[in-house]
C-alpha cells in the first residue's frame, strides 16, 4: 500500500468541495425553521386580534337591533362570539354588553350591564367611569350599546413567546329606540 504523505492528504481534502451544500443547509435550516414558525405564530395572533374585533362589532350590532332585551336574549347574543372566534379556543373569550345613557352634558348612567363570565376582567357591571363614551356621541336622553370583548391568545410556542391579551370595544347607538331596556339583566 502506497504511503500518502499528510501534506498531500490535507491538500486533497482542502480542495474537495463535496458536501458543502449539506453543511450549509445544516447551519441555515434551524434558523429558517424558527423564522417560519415565528411568522406562522404572528399570523395566527393577528387573526385572533381581527376575530376579537369582529366579535365586538357583531355583539354590539345584534344588541343594537333590539328594543327590549332579557338576560336570556343577551346570553344568546354571547353565543355568536365562540362561533366567530373559531378555530381558536373560546374558553378564553370574555364578553360584556352594557347600555349607557347620557343624563346631562357631563353625566351618564349605566342602564344595565351583563357579562358572559362570572370571573375575569369583564365580569360584573360596567361602571360609568369605565364606559368612556365620547362627549360628542350622544345628546341628552340618548343611549349607546357598549360591547366589550377580551381574548387571551396563547401561542403554540409558549416557551418562546408570551400570551397576548386583546381587548376591543364597539359602541353603537340603538337602531329602533332611544334606549334599549333589559328587563332581567
Amino acid at each position: 500500500m502506497p504511503r500518502v504523505s499528510i501534506r498531500k492528504l490535507l491538500r486533497r481534502l482542502a480542495g474537495d468541495e463535496r458536501g458543502v451544500s449539506a453543511v450549509e443547509f445544516a447551519l441555515i435550516a434551524p434558523v429558517m425553521i424558527l423564522f417560519y414558525a415565528g411568522l406562522v405564530d404572528l399570523c395566527q395572533g393577528y387573526m385572533a386580534l381581527r376575530r376579537t374585533n369582529h366579535v365586538a362589532a357583531a355583539v354590539a350590532d345584534l344588541a343594537a337591533q333590539s328594543t327590549v332585551l332579557t338576560a336570556t336574549d343577551v346570553d344568546g347574543i354571547f353565543e355568536a362570539g365562540p362561533g366567530i372566534m373559531a378555530p381558536f379556543n373560546s374558553t378564553d373569550l370574555e364578553q360584556r354588553i352594557s347600555s349607557v345613557t347620557r343624563v346631562s352634558a357631563s353625566s351618564y348612567k349605566v342602564d344595565w350591564s351583563r357579562s358572559s363570565k362570572t370571573t375575569g376582567a369583564l365580569s360584573g357591571d360596567l361602571t360609568v367611569a369605565a364606559a368612556k363614551v365620547p362627549d360628542d356621541m350622544l345628546a341628552n336622553g340618548e343611549s349607546v350599546i357598549i360591547a366589550e370583548v377580551a381574548y387571551t391568545y396563547a401561542s403554540p410556542f409558549q416557551q418562546f413567546l408570551p400570551e397576548f391579551r386583546f381587548e376591543r370595544r364597539a359602541l353603537l347607538e340603538p337602531r329602533r329606540s332611544a334606549v334599549i331596556t333589559c328587563t332581567t339583566c
